[in-house]
C-alpha cells in the first residue's frame, strides 16, 4: 500500500509557509493566529480530488499516492521535532522564501538541518506579486509571468537568480522549476503568490512528481503491521490529561494498543485511552493507518515525555522493543567526549540537530540532554577542570539557576547558538593564551651600542638598541646560544621604565657580567630561551609580531648548531 506524502513547510518567520498550506487547504489560519505567525506545528491532509480540483489541466499522467499529509512549523523548534530514526520524518520539505528579503537566519538554518537530514526539497519563492509590475492575467504562474512587461520579467529573475547564487554559495544548484532537466542535480524553485494562489498549483505537481518518480518505495507501507511514529508535542488538555500530538508515518494504530515511548532514562510504556483526528472537527476514531496526524490520549502515565522521541506500538515482545527504542535514544543522549560543553535542547529532534552542527564545527561535547538547565547541569559543567569548556549550550529550554560559574548560550535559531559560541570562544582562548605568554621569555633582541659604556660591572651598564622584541626588566639574556646575563633595569632619559620595545635606544643594568669579558660593545644579544618555552611560543605565534617571529628563527638557528632537533 501506498501512503500519503509527508510534506513539510519550513523557512524564515513570515515568509509565508503558512498562508501557502491556507490555500491548498481552503482555510485562513493565518488570520487566526496570533501576530499571523504559526504557534504551533498544524497538519493537513489533503486527497488527492482536491489535488485535482487545484491542478485541474495541468495533470497529464496519473496520480498515483492517495494524497499529502502537509506539516506547518512556527519555527525549527518545532521542524527539528519531525524526526525519526536515520533522518527526517517528512519525505519532502517545501522550503518557503519571500522573494523579496532572500535567505535570511531561519532560512539558512532550515537549509542546513535539511541537508543533516538528507530531506529532499524544493523551494517556494513566495510575494511574487509584491515585485513592482504585477498584474494577474493568468492562473498558471510561468504564463502570467510571460505576459507581463520586460521590466517586470527581468525584476523577477533579478531576485531569483539572487537566490540561485546565494544557494550556489552553499553547494546548491537550482533554477526555476521549468528551466531544469534534471530534477536529482538541481533544486526546483516555484514562483508562488499564496495571497492569490498563483503558482500553488505548480508547487504541488512538482511535490508529486519527484515523489512518484524518486520517493515512491519510501512511500509503501504494510497496514497489517504495527504503527511506528514520532511525537511532534505534548500538551496537557483539563479533563483529559496528557495528550501526544503525533504523527504515524508506518503501519497500523488502534485504541487498545499499547505504545514504547523513547525515554530519557528509560522508554516509557502505556496504553491508549483514546485516538482523535482532526478535519473539520476533532472526532474520536477506533483505527487508523499511516500517514496521519494523531493525538493520542493515554491511560495512567505519570513519566515525563518528550517531543520529538520514537514511539512503536508493542503488544508483544515489550522488553525487546524497549530495548530497541532506547538504543535509538541513547544515539543523541551519549556522553560524546571526555572533555567539552554541555548540551541541552527541549527535544530529542533539535538536540540531534544541534550536535549535528557541533560536531560539523569541531566542538567537542562531554554530554547531552533534553530539558531546561538545571542546578545538576550548572554543577556539572562547573566542575570540567578546563575554564574555556565550563560552558553550557542550550536551545529553547528555561535556566532555572543563575550563575556566575558558567558561560550559558541559549537562544531558539541553532545556528546562532554556535556563532555566539565561537565568538565567545576565540576571545576567550585570545585572553588565555595573553594570560600563558605573559609568563614566557619573549623573542627579543638587542645591540650593545659603541661608545656607550657607562659602568663595567656590578652592574654593567651600557647604552642599548632594541632591535626586536621588547626588553624588560629579570629578562635573561644570551650570547651564542649561552645564557649569561640578566637584565636588572632599564632607563630613558635619566627615569626608570617598566619596559623598552623595538627601535627605543636606552641605558640598561646588566648582573652577572663584566664588558670586556662577557660583553663588549658592538654584541648583539638575544632573550634566552629554553626549548619548552619555544614549543609554546611556536603555539602561540598568532599573538607575536612579525620581528618576534624572526628572532625566534634566528634563535633556533643559533642553538641548532649544537643540537640539530632543538625546538622541533
Amino acid at each position: 500500500m501506498i501512503r500519503d506524502l509527508i510534506c513539510t513547510f519550513v523557512g524564515h518567520v513570515n515568509h509565508g509557509k503558512t498562508s501557502i498550506q491556507d490555500f491548498i487547504r481552503g482555510t485562513s489560519i493565518v488570520k487566526q493566529e496570533s501576530g499571523a505567525i504559526t504557534q504551533k506545528i498544524s497538519c493537513s491532509a489533503i486527497n488527492v480530488e482536491a489535488i485535482k480540483k487545484i491542478c485541474k489541466d495541468l495533470i497529464k499522467k496519473e496520480i498515483k499516492i492517495p494524497g499529502l499529509l502537509l506539516l506547518d512549523t512556527p519555527g525549527h523548534a518545532s521542524f527539528t521535532n519531525l524526526r525519526k530514526r536515520g533522518g527526517n520524518l517528512a519525505d519532502i520539505a517545501v522550503l518557503v522564501i519571500d522573494i523579496n528579503e532572500g535567505l535570511k537566519p531561519q532560512t539558512l538554518e532550515a537549509i542546513e538541518i535539511l541537508k543533516n537530514y538528507k530531506t529532499p526539497f524544493v523551494i517556494a519563492a513566495n510575494k511574487i506579486d509584491l515585485i513592482n509590475g504585477f498584474r494577474s492575467n493568468h492562473e498558471y504562474v510561468v504564463e502570467n509571468i510571460n505576459s507581463l512587461n520586460e521590466s517586470y520579467r527581468q525584476g523577477i529573475d533579478n531576485k531569483l537568480y539572487t537566490i540561485v547564487a546565494r544557494l550556489a554559495e552553499m553547494n546548491l544548484l537550482s533554477d526555476r522549476f521549468d528551466r531544469i532537466d534534471d530534477y536529482t542535480k538541481q533544486i526546483a524553485i516555484i514562483p508562488t503568490s499564496a495571497k492569490l494562489g498563483l503558482g500553488i498549483p505548480e508547487l504541488l505537481l512538482v511535490l508529486i512528481g519527484l515523489a512518484q518518480k524518486y520517493l515512491e518505495k519510501n512511500l509503501e507501507i504494510d497496514i497489517n503491521k504495527p504503527a511506528k511514529g514520532t511525537i511532534l508535542e505534548v500538551m496537557e488538555e483539563k479533563g483529559i490529561g496528557k495528550i501526544l500530538d503525533t504523527v504515524i508515518y508506518d503501519g497500523h494504530l488502534r485504541k487498545e494498543d499499547t505504545l514504547v515511548i523513547g525515554g530519557l532514562e528509560e522508554p516509557v510504556v502505556a496504553k491508549i485511552k483514546s485516538l482523535l483526528v482532526k478535519n473539520i472537527k476533532t472526532s474520536s476514531v477506533e483505527e487508523i493507518n499511516a500517514a496521519a496526524n494523531v493525538r493520542i490520549s493515554l491511560a495512567d502515565t505519570e513519566k515525563e515525555i518528550f517531543a520529538g522521541m520514537p514511539f512503536v506500538v508493542a503488544n508483544k515482545n515489550i522488553e525487546k522493543i524497549k530495548q530497541e527504542i532506547q538504543k535509538e535514544v541513547d544515539e543523541v543522549l551519549i556522553q560524546i567526549d571526555k572533555e567539552g560543553v554541555i548540551v541541552k535542547a527541549d527535544s530529542l529532534g533539535s538536540l540531534e540537530a544541534l550536535i549535528s552542527l557541533l560536531k560539523e564545527h569541531n566542538i567537542k561535547i562531554r554530554k547531552a540532554s533534553i530539558g531546561d538547565i538545571s542546578k545538576k547541569d550548572i554543577a556539572e559543567a562547573a566542575s570540567d577542570k578546563y575554564p574555556i569548556n565550563r560552558v553550557i549550550l542550550a536551545f529553547n529550554v528555561r535556566q532555572l539557576e543563575k550563575t556566575n560559574e558558567v558561560k550559558i548560550f541559549n537562544h531558539d535559531i541553532i545556528y546562532k547558538i554556535v556563532d555566539d559560541y565561537e565568538d565567545w570562544h576565540k576571545k576567550e582562548k585570545s585572553k588565555e593564551q595573553s594570560e600563558e605568554l605573559k609568563n614566557l621569555a619573549r623573542p627579543c633582541k638587542i645591540y650593545l651600542m659603541p661608545n656607550y659604556i657607562f659602568r663595567q660591572s656590578n652592574p654593567a651598564v651600557l647604552g642599548v638598541e632594541i632591535i626586536a622584541g621588547t626588553l624588560k626588566p629579570g629578562m635573561k639574556l644570551m650570547k651564542e646560544g649561552k645564557e649569561i646575563t640578566e637584565v636588572k633595569g632599564i632607563q630613558e632619559q635619566g627615569k626608570n621604565i617598566p619596559e623598552a620595545a623595538k627601535g627605543k635606544e636606552v641605558a640598561v643594568s646588566f648582573i652577572k657580567v663584566i664588558v670586556g669579558r662577557q660583553i663588549n660593545s658592538g654584541d648583539v644579544l638575544y632573550s634566552s630561551i629554553n626549548e619548552e618555552e619555544f614549543r609554546k611560543l611556536k603555539k602561540l605565534k598568532k599573538h607575536l609580531s612579525d620581528d618576534e617571529i624572526k628572532v625566534m628563527k634566528e634563535i633556533a638557528e643559533i642553538k641548532r648548531k649544537e643540537n640539530p632537533v632543538w625546538g622541533i
